[in-house]
C-alpha cells in the first residue's frame, strides 16, 4: 500500500475492491464476497456504492487498506497507513493489522512517523536516518540500550531545587510537586526527596519511542 493513494477516484467502492480482487485471480463470486468482507472490516460498507472521490481522506485510506487485503496476501508492506485518519479510524486500522499479524500470521511491515502507534503496535522496530539503519530491535531492547536513570518523583511541600542536593543529578523538568530527574544514584535521590518533604511517588521513567528515535538519529 503506497503512501500516495493508488485508487481509481471515479470507481465505486465495491466495484473497486472487486476489480482489485479479480486482478489477483479471484472469480467474480469470490471477488464480491471478499469485497463485502473487507468493506465491513475497515468500516466503509455503508459507502459501498459511493465513488471513491466522494469519500473523506480517512475513508479513502480505509478503502486503500481494503484493496491491499482483498486478495488475502501472504505479507503486507504499507507506507504511512494511518495518514489522514481520525482516532476512530486509527483504532479500526490498528485492529485489522494486528489481527492479520497475530491471528492470520501474516507479516506486516509499515513505515510511520506516528511513533506512539509504532510503540503500541509493533513487535519489532527499525529506525532509519539518511537511508541507513541506525537502530533496531524490540521497543524494550531499544530502551535497554538507551540512556537510563530517569526518575519521576513527587514530593509534597518541597521547595524548588531540592534535587540539587544529589551530586551529578540532572533536572529534566519540574511541574508543581512532580520532578523528573536523571541520576545513577537513585538512593541518594530518594534520600534527598524524603528530606525535602513527603514522597508520594518515586518511579523510573521508561523513555518513549520518540525519545529513543531522537537519541538514535542524533548519535
Amino acid at each position: 500500500m503506497p503512501e500516495e493513494r493508488g485508487l481509481y477516484p471515479k470507481m465505486r467502492v465495491r466495484e473497486q475492491l472487486e476489480y482489485f480482487a479479480r486482478l489477483h485471480g479471484a472469480d467474480p463470486a469470490d471477488a464480491k464476497r471478499a469485497a463485502d468482507r473487507w468493506m465491513e472490516q475497515v468500516g466503509v460498507a455503508h459507502r459501498a456504492e459511493d465513488r471513491v472521490e466522494q469519500l473523506s481522506l480517512g475513508n479513502q485510506q480505509r478503502v486503500q487498506l481494503a484493496t491491499a487485503l482483498v486478495h488475502d496476501p501472504i505479507a503486507l508492506v504499507l507506507d504511512e497507513p494511518f495518514s489522514g485518519l481520525d482516532p476512530v479510524g486509527v483504532d479500526v486500522m490498528s485492529e485489522v493489522l494486528v489481527n492479520r499479524a497475530r491471528d492470520a500470521r501474516v507479516p506486516v511491515l509499515f513505515s510511520s512517523h506516528q511513533l506512539e502507534l509504532v510503540e503500541r503496535l509493533c513487535d519489532g522496530v527499525a529506525i532509519i536516518k539518511d537511508g541507513r539503519l541506525v537502530a533496531s530491535g524490540t521497543v524494550d531492547e531499544l530502551r535497554a540500550r538507551g540512556e537510563q536513570g530517569l526518575w519521576r518523583v513527587e514530593v509534597q511541600g518541597a521547595s524548588p531545587g531540592w534535587a540539587d542536593a544529589v551530586p551529578g543529578a540532572q533536572l529534566h523538568s519540574a511541574n508543581g510537586s512532580v520532578t523528573l530527574v536523571r541520576t545513577e544514584d537513585e538512593q541518594g535521590l530518594l534520600d534527598a526527596a524524603r528530606a525535602a518533604g513527603r514522597v508520594t511517588r518515586f518511579e523510573p521513567v521508561a523513555p518513549s519511542l520518540a525519545e529513543l528515535f531522537r537519541e538514535a538519529v542524533s548519535a
